[in-house]
């Protein structure tokens, strides 16, 4: 007998049964701290804990991470109030979302940082990153990665 192997699909939710949609709902709510314990999240959306259990572990949604842009950035500042509050209002206006900033102390007037940001579609390319350059303070920028 051939042993069944796992396998990822995509499926359009409105054919699914709601339990699925459900579960997703519960994850959300869950992970946002919508609610204090699972299942008080599950009463609040409709689904048994057993169900959530059944299918908590097999049941995800395939959105917009998987359509976004994750990019890594090495810049080095100068040690000057307002200078990595300018980068973050530069990269907001490009609609992207920060995902970590790391931040070394500053030496001889200048620190490294690393931000690692998700590029919403539409909201430009990694190079249009580049112009972080022309704000005031900033002394280096280098695109280390782009998914």
């Amino acid at each position: 007998m051939e042993e069944k192997r796992s396998q990822l699909i995509v499926v359009d939710s409105q054919i699914l049964p709601d339990v699925f949609i459900k579960v997703l709902d519960v994850k959300k709510l869950m992970a946002q701290k919508g609610e204090k314990s699972f299942a008080s999240a599950c009463k609040r959306i409709g689904i048994s804990r057993s169900a959530y259990y059944k299918y908590k572990d097999s049941v995800f949604s395939y959105d917009e991470l998987f359509s976004r842009k994750i990019v890594n950035l090495y810049l080095l500042l100068s040690d000057s109030p307002g200078v990595l509050s300018s980068v973050l209002v530069f990269l907001n206006g490009l609609h992207a979302n920060i995902l970590t900033v790391n931040q070394s102390i500053p030496v001889d007037g200048a620190a490294a940082v690393n931000v690692s940001l998700r590029m919403a579609e539409g909201s430009g390319s990694p190079e249009s990153l580049s112009r972080i350059r022309d704000l005031s303070g900033v002394l280096e920028v280098k695109i280390l990665s782009a998914e």
